[in-house]
C-alpha cells in the first residue's frame, strides 16, 4: 500500500512538472503589480487581513515568479547548462508548483493560510542562496564558454542578472511581509516594524551600526580601521533625527557594502601611513529626497573603471568558491556593488559612484523621503525585454583609440 502511494504522489509530481511550462506562459501574460512603500504600511498597520494577503499573493508571486522564468530561458545555452544556473532554476520551478497548489484552496479555511506560511517560509529558504550560486554559474560559464571580448553576451547577462536579482529581492519583499505579519511574533528590539519596514527608520543609527559591523571586520583582517565622522542636515526640522519610512535590513547590506569597500581602499592606500584618514559620511534630508553620502581617502580608480564597479562579469577580489570560509571578510563575488545599488533602485532610488584616482571616492545613496514616492520597481517580461536578449552589439559610431602609437612615417607618406 504504502509503495502504491509513493508511485502515486510520484505520477502526480510528474503531470505537475509537464504542466510547468503551461503555467510560466499563462502568468507572464500579466504584468506584476508594483506596491508603493505606503501601501505595505498601511495594510500592515490598519488593515492587516491574512485572508486578503493570502488572496494576491497566490496570485502576485506566480506573476513575479513566471516573468522572470521566462528570462532564464533566454540566456545563452553555456550559461543555461551550467550545473549551478541548472539548480536555480529547479528552485524556481519547485516554488512556483507549491505556489499554485494554493490556487484552487478556501481562503477562509485557517489551516490553509497557516499551510500557506509554512511553505512561505520554506520557498524564503530554499532561495537563501540563490545569489552565490548564480555567481558560481556565471564563474562556470566564463571558465567554459565565453570568449574573451564578448560585449554582447557581457550586455545580456548584466541586463538579466540586474533584473533576475531585483525580481528576487521583490519576491522576498512580499514573502517577509506576509509571514512577519501573520506569524504572531513581533521582534521586541524592533517593536515598532511592520513587517521588515521601519516607518520610522533612524537613518544615522543604521550607518553606525553598519560601520561598526565593518570596522570589527577590517580590524580582524587588518588589525585597523579608519575611524568614522558622521553629520547630518535635515532640511525640514532643525536637530531633529533623520526618519524616513524604510527596510532597514535593506539600508544596512548597502551601508554596509560601501564601508567595507572604503576601508579596505583606505588602509591598502596608506599602507606606509602611521595614520588613516577617516570616512565621512553625510546624510541630508530635503522635500523629496534623503542621500547619503561617504566620501573616503582610498585612492580612487580610473574613471574608465567605475562602470565596471557595478558588473557582475568583472570583480577586482580574488575570485572565491562557495563555502570558502579562508577568503578574506572584505572580498567576495563582486556582487556587492552591483546588489546594493538594486537595493536602493527597488524603492526608486539609485546608488552611485564618483571617483577622483589618485585621492578617494565618494559613494552616494538616493533614497525617497516620501513613503508615496517609494514604489516597488519591478522587471516585466514583454516585447521590450526580448529585444534586449537578442541585441547584438554593431560597430560603434565613435573612433575608438589606438593602443598603439601612431607611426608617424606612415602618417607623413600617407599625405
Amino acid at each position: 500500500m504504502a509503495s502504491k502511494m509513493k508511485f502515486v504522489r510520484f505520477l502526480t509530481k510528474t503531470a505537475a512538472l509537464a504542466n510547468v511550462p503551461k503555467h510560466i506562459e499563462h502568468f507572464s501574460k500579466f504584468s506584476p503589480s508594483p506596491l508603493s512603500m505606503k501601501q505595505f504600511l498601511d495594510f500592515g498597520s490598519t488593515n492587516a487581513c491574512e485572508r486578503t494577503s493570502f488572496s494576491f499573493l497566490r496570485q502576485e508571486l506566480p506573476v513575479r515568479l513566471s516573468n522572470i522564468m521566462k528570462e532564464i530561458n533566454l540566456l545563452p545555452d553555456g550559461l543555461l547548462a551550467t550545473p549551478s544556473v541548472q539548480l536555480v532554476q529547479s528552485w524556481y520551478i519547485q516554488s512556483l508548483m507549491e505556489i499554485l497548489e494554493f490556487l484552487d484552496k478556501n481562503p477562509d479555511d485557517q489551516r490553509v493560510l497557516e499551510t500557506f506560511v509554512e511553505v512561505l517560509e520554506g520557498i524564503r529558504n530554499r532561495h537563501n542562496d540563490v545569489v552565490p550560486t548564480m555567481a558560481q554559474g556565471v564563474i562556470e560559464f566564463k571558465d567554459a564558454f565565453r570568449r574573451p571580448d564578448d560585449a554582447a553576451t557581457d550586455h545580456n547577462i548584466q541586463y538579466f542578472l540586474d533584473r533576475f536579482y531585483t525580481s528576487r529581492i521583490s519576491i522576498r519583499m512580499l514573502i517577509n511581509q506576509h509571514t512577519l505579519i501573520f506569524d504572531g511574533n513581533t521582534n521586541p528590539a524592533h517593536p515598532n516594524t511592520i513587517g521588515c519596514i521601519d516607518p520610522v527608520c533612524d537613518v544615522t543609527e543604521v550607518v553606525r551600526d553598519a560601520y561598526e559591523s565593518a570596522k570589527l571586520l577590517c580590524e580582524q583582517y587588518y588589525l585597523g580601521a579608519p575611524e568614522l565622522e558622521l553629520r547630518q542636515m535635515n532640511a525640514n526640522i532643525i536637530r531633529e533625527p533623520i526618519q524616513i519610512s524604510y527596510i532597514p535590513s535593506h539600508l544596512y547590506h548597502m551601508l554596509f557594502e560601501l564601508f567595507k569597500n572604503a576601508m579596505r581602499a583606505t588602509i591598502e592606500n596608506h599602507e606606509a601611513s602611521r595614520t588613516l584618514p577617516p570616512i565621512r559620511v553625510m546624510v541630508a534630508l530635503g522635500g523629496e529626497d534623503l542621500s547619503i553620502k561617504m566620501s573616503d581617502c582610498g585612492g580612487g580608480v580610473p574613471f574608465r573603471k567605475t562602470e565596471r564597479l557595478f558588473s557582475y562579469m568583472y570583480s577586482t577580489a580574488p575570485r572565491p568558491s562557495i563555502g570558502d570560509t579562508q577568503r578574506a571578510p572584505l572580498a567576495g563575488f563582486g556582487y556587492g556593488l552591483p546588489i546594493s545599488r538594486l537595493y536602493a533602485r527597488y524603492f526608486q532610488g539609485d546608488l552611485q559612484l564618483y571617483s577622483m584616482e589618485g585621492h578617494g571616492t565618494d559613494a552616494v545613496i538616493h533614497m525617497k523621503a516620501l513613503s508615496t514616492d517609494s514604489v516597488e520597481r519591478l522587471p516585466v517580461f514583454n516585447q521590450t525585454a526580448l529585444r534586449h536578449y537578442k541585441l547584438s552589439l554593431e560597430a560603434d559610431d565613435w573612433c575608438v583609440p589606438s593602443k598603439e602609437p601612431l607611426d608617424l612615417a606612415i602618417y607623413r607618406a600617407a599625405k
